[in-house]
């Protein structure tokens, strides 16, 4: 059966995108429609702010897309050495946290040791931070994106964990999403299922997915990444069928396929 996956191409990932590979291995089709586009801003702060480990207490990371910028702050040779020769071992020495398996594997490409890679959300991690952490070591740094939720900083406020954010990026829809909806639906019609990955993706998307499903949305099997996402979807009245465990190509395809039975 056919399925349409609302979310960007894994980074750095050569071949098959892993949640069409697992899809397939179920015996559906998938295709991947980007829902979202990234501009990245203040990156000259940013990387002032990397190159001063000192003055930080860990590093949060909660999206691939942070790495990312981090990843442009190290274009320049010269940068990249210094980060290679001095920078990341004083960060290895605080703590990496960071939310899910694709931002881990990002995070050590950087040369970093990332910790709470299975913690999959953001209330988990923070959790995991207030229990870690002391109230009186230098502030965690958390560049984030224009849109990041307040679950994490709000929890580690509460709990006295001091924390210092910094937007790195700006996100927006992406300038081709109707088209390619449009497109999707014209070739291979109404889908079986359709998941979500963000509560951006469910914001951009759902309105043109409504009318262009028309009467048969009844019958489509709405799947989540996580909690998160399934809350953004309940709250705009879907009915969300499954979803994943964790969130990993293997638990989402695994939930789709018991959905479409």
């Amino acid at each position: 059966m056919n399925v349409l996956l609302l979310k960007e191409p894994r980074d750095g990932e050569s071949g098959l995108d892993p949640y069409i590979k697992e899809l397939a291995s179920q015996g559906h089709k998938a295709t991947l429609i980007p829902v979202l586009s990234f501009k990245f801003v203040a990156l000259n702060t940013f990387s002032d702010k990397l190159f001063q480990p000192e003055k930080h207490g860990g590093l949060i990371f909660t999206s691939p897309r942070a790495v990312e910028a981090v990843k442009m702050c190290l274009e320049a040779e010269e940068r990249r050495e210094e980060w290679n020769k001095l920078v990341k071992d004083k960060w290895n020495k605080k703590s990496i946290y960071v939310v899910g398996k694709a931002t881990a594997a990002l995070v050590r490409s950087l040369g970093l040791n990332p910790l709470g890679e299975d913690t999959g959300t953001a209330e988990v991690l923070s959790r995991v931070i207030i229990e870690r952490e002391d109230t009186n070591i230098p502030p965690l740094f958390f560049p984030c994106g224009s849109i990041k939720r307040e679950v994490l900083p709000t929890a580690l406020r509460e709990n006295g964990v001091p924390l210092e954010t910094l937007t790195v990026y700006q996100t927006a829809e992406h300038p081709d999403l109707e088209k390619n909806l449009k497109n999707y639906y014209t070739e291979q019609g109404t889908p079986a299922s359709i998941a979500f990955f963000s509560p951006s993706g469910v914001k951009f998307c759902l309105e043109v997915v409504r009318r262009l499903s028309g009467e048969q949305i009844a019958q489509i099997k709405f799947a989540a990444i996580g909690p998160t996402t399934q809350d953004a979807m309940t709250a705009e009245g879907l009915c969300v069928a499954c979803a994943a465990e964790k969130p990993t190509a293997e638990h989402l395809a695994a939930a789709i396929a018991k959905a479409l039975q």
